[in-house]
């Protein structure tokens, strides 16, 4: 099932480990945070807390702005794990939202949301992705 939501090709690929880093080292405009949250239907507040900073300083920011390099590379890993589990899901949005908002027991009981606010959480989440593309328990 292809994506509908995606404003651009660039928003439906996910990024190679070098093409993140280099876009990260560039910044991301304000924009991907409204265009990555609409992929599946997260919230302010979840986009906020994967970015580690307030709903109220992100809401800040102008459209047209760029991040740092850490809330850029957080935005591309969470564009990255979104599509995965676009890709795992079958597209299914509404799947892909209740699963990053459901304990999962390889997670230590936490919710996957709950743990992107640190970069191994992001890895930690995917491995789990990755392991249910595969058939594998997860």
């Amino acid at each position: 099932m292809a994506l509908p939501i995606a404003s651009s090709t660039a928003l439906t690929d996910r990024q190679s480990p070098f093409s993140l880093v280099s876009s990260s080292r560039q910044g991301v405009l304000r924009t991907q945070v409204d265009e990555i949250a609409a992929l599946v239907g997260l919230t302010d507040k979840e986009m906020a807390f994967a970015l580690n900073m307030t709903p109220r300083n992100l809401h800040r920011l102008k459209q047209d702005q760029r991040f740092g390099i850490d809330a850029s590379e957080r935005l591309l890993l969470l564009k990255n794990l979104v599509l995965h589990a676009l890709d795992t899901f079958e597209g299914r949005r509404t799947t892909v939202l209740q699963w990053l908002r459901t304990p999962i027991r390889e997670l230590a009981n936490q919710a996957p949301l709950q743990l992107l606010d640190t970069v191994t959480g992001f890895g930690l989440v995917d491995d789990v992705l990755g392991r249910l593309d595969y058939g594998l328990p997860a």
